[in-house]
């Protein structure tokens, strides 16, 4: 992309600089801690998000930023920075090399820039509203492929529901509709990889804004299509369950997460 907005320039040089303390935790003996919520969490989690909300910060004191490690940092203005310092948390602390650092930029609900960067393999992720989705500087677009020739990733937070849900995705999915379904365990990749048609098609259950918002604009600006899991237009509000795809089986999928829900009862 040749003209990268001001606050573009500033999310991908925060993910690049993250990167390296991300890269050099990998190095070393990675201390595990668990939250609350039974998730992973690294030192590099927080030193990661510190330094992201300090670069941008420094661009944009009036900005807010929320970020899945720290206090959040709420100013007046519509602006509203989204920040996971290590998404696919568990994998990054088992030195697998499927993780990345996830940053967007919303404002009134409209996601306006996102980046996602694996320095594991140094794949850089950027999109703005309106001018296309990038991997590397390279113009990315979603797979063209139908069901019958695809790759979907499922995953879930961890409410008892949406585990479920997944799980009988997970069981059912490669039988009743397409031919491969997987669970990487990093939101902002499965999503990334969507869109620079790697895989076909993703199902999530219960994320938040920050795991999710950069790579959903990636998905929509290489010409995929996002919807919440019922099939209605997706909105920040939806509490993180949609599917993204590349628009070729979409609704079938809806209909199976609806199947699955009726199965257990959900409605």
């Amino acid at each position: 992309m040749q003209d990268k907005s001001t606050e573009l320039k500033v999310a991908i040089r925060a993910a690049l600089e993250a990167g390296k303390i991300l890269e050099w935790h990998q190095e070393t003996e990675i201390k595990r801690g668990v939250k609350e919520d039974k998730s992973m969490v690294t030192l590099a989690d927080t030193e990661s998000e510190e330094l992201i909300k300090r670069i941008i910060s420094e661009k944009f004191p009036d900005h807010s930023i929320i970020g899945e490690e720290t206090d959040p940092i709420i100013k007046e203005g519509s602006y509203t920075w989204y920040v996971d310092p290590v998404d696919g948390s568990r994998n990054f602390a088992h030195q697998i090399p499927f993780f990345a650092i996830s940053i967007s930029l919303i404002c009134d609900e409209k996601i306006l820039v996102g980046v996602v960067y694996n320095p594991a393999t140094r794949a850089l992720f950027y999109a703005e509203t309106g001018k296309g989705a990038y991997l590397n500087d390279k113009l990315i677009h979603v797979s063209k492929s139908g069901h019958d020739k695809c790759i979907v990733t499922v995953s879930s937070g961890r409410k008892p529901p949406d585990l479920k849900i997944r799980r009988n995705l997970l069981r059912d999915l490669p039988e009743r509709v397409v031919s491969s379904v997987r669970d990487f365990g990093c939101t902002a990749l499965d999503l990334a990889f969507v869109a620079r048609g790697s895989t076909e098609a993703d199902i999530k259950l219960g994320f938040k804004t920050y795991d999710a918002a950069a790579g959903i604009l990636l998905v929509l600006e290489a010409g995929g299509k996002v919807t919440g899991i019922n099939g209605r237009d997706w909105t920040l509000s939806d509490e993180g369950s949609f599917i993204a795809s590349n628009g070729v089986f979409h609704d079938a999928l809806v209909e199976e997460v609806k199947r699955q829900k009726e199965k257990l009862d959900m409605q």
